[in-house]
């Protein structure tokens, strides 16, 4: 499975997602990036972030409060590098997506998944219906 990955993924969204790598803060397409819609896993498709959960944190990686579907992300362990982390992985595909910390907004819950850009691929709102998310549709009406 990994080889046809290498065919079908950039080198950083192998990178992230099979080698459990980190791209660079600040240089990643959905750091600053705020149109409505959802993030899915670069892999399976499966649904896991919120617009609507997703703030500035000054990190340099998109940060969301919460996953869109709390199933879909696990949570593991991860003492790489000498540092105490959770990292957070797709159910689906198990791919590497980032780490979950304790620093997020109070008043959303206090948590902030700090997640690759690599990671993920963004659906617009407008698109949700055409690209087989109509379920998510009414998160976004009336906006």
């Amino acid at each position: 499975m990994k080889k046809d990955l290498k065919k079908e993924l950039t080198e950083m969204q192998y990178h992230v997602t099979q080698e459990n790598g980190t791209e660079p803060p600040f240089q990643n397409i959905y750091d600053a990036h705020y149109e409505a819609g959802i993030y899915v896993d670069i892999i399976s498709g499966e649904p896991l972030f919120s617009s609507k959960d997703k703030y500035d944190a000054g990190c340099g990686w998109p940060s969301f409060t919460k996953p869109i579907e709390v199933q879909e992300v696990t949570e593991h362990f991860d003492d790489s590098f000498g540092m105490r982390r959770v990292e957070v992985r797709s159910k689906t595909a198990d791919s590497h997506l980032g780490h979950v910390f304790p620093d997020g907004p109070h008043e959303a819950g206090g948590l902030r998944y700090c997640i690759n850009s690599a990671a993920l691929k963004f659906i617009p709102a407008r698109d949700l219906e055409k690209e087989g998310y109509g379920q998510y549709v009414s998160l976004f009406q009336g906006e």
